[in-house]
């Protein structure tokens, strides 16, 4: 009887299995004993009292001295052999932050778009405002609050899309059960701070407008 513990995959749990001495064949083997490969060690653990810096060299080493036909195929540390299984996961992990900066690119790109086509169409608008004495300021502040408007309002959606949307990473992603409260309040602040600066330079642009010009074209 041993502990319970983890084989192949880290989502394969409470599974049964058992033990067989390595050199117990089953009756379905048919093979010569010989030539069956499985009879061979083809592990070997290495337990040590603390870190050996070159722990790899020195069982290459003893083996050859040994036996030198005795070959290392692959050595790995416990901790690599852990990382391995979850290669598939930080793959999937790495594409996901991946496409969630391109979104963010694009909805920064989109928001300049739109804020600066606003302020494009209301170019004689502002500059009548200020012409009738609206200040530089007012008109940053109006041009940027059309600007986080509309990201409060695709937050507004999309905060509750991603909380949605986690029972169906869990699947997908190792022991992920709840929102990291941490990381969405990162993201959050990478949008508004997005939507700021996208807003910015149309708005300084509108701040900018002579109103004379604005008359004289009007």
């Amino acid at each position: 009887m041993v502990e319970d513990t983890v084989y192949t995959s880290v989502r394969w749990k409470d599974h049964r299995m058992y033990f067989v001495p390595i050199t117990q064949r089953p009756p379905s083997v048919k093979n010569p004993i010989d030539e069956d490969l499985s009879l061979y060690a083809g592990a070997l653990v290495l337990e040590t009292q603390g870190p050996v810096n070159n722990m790899e060299e020195l069982t290459r080493k003893t083996l050859a001295d040994i036996n030198p036909n005795l070959a290392v195929v692959k050595f790995q540390t416990f901790d690599q052999q852990i990382a391995d299984r979850f290669s598939h996961d930080r793959m999937i992990a790495q594409l996901t932050s991946l496409f969630a900066a391109l979104a963010l690119l694009l909805a920064t790109i989109g928001l300049y778009g739109v804020t600066a086509y606003t302020v494009a169409r209301r170019t004689s608008e502002i500059g009548i405002r200020m012409a009738l004495g609206a200040r530089r300021s007012g008109v940053i502040g109006m041009v940027m609050g059309g600007a986080m408007s509309q990201t409060a309002i695709g937050l507004a959606i999309g905060i509750p899309s991603a909380l949605l949307c986690t029972r169906f990473l869990e699947s997908q992603l190792f022991e992920i059960k709840s929102v990291n409260i941490a990381v969405m309040l990162v993201a959050i602040f990478a949008l508004a701070l997005a939507s700021l600066f996208a807003g910015m330079i149309p708005a300084t642009s509108a701040a900018s407008t002579e109103p004379a010009q604005t008359l004289r074209a009007e």
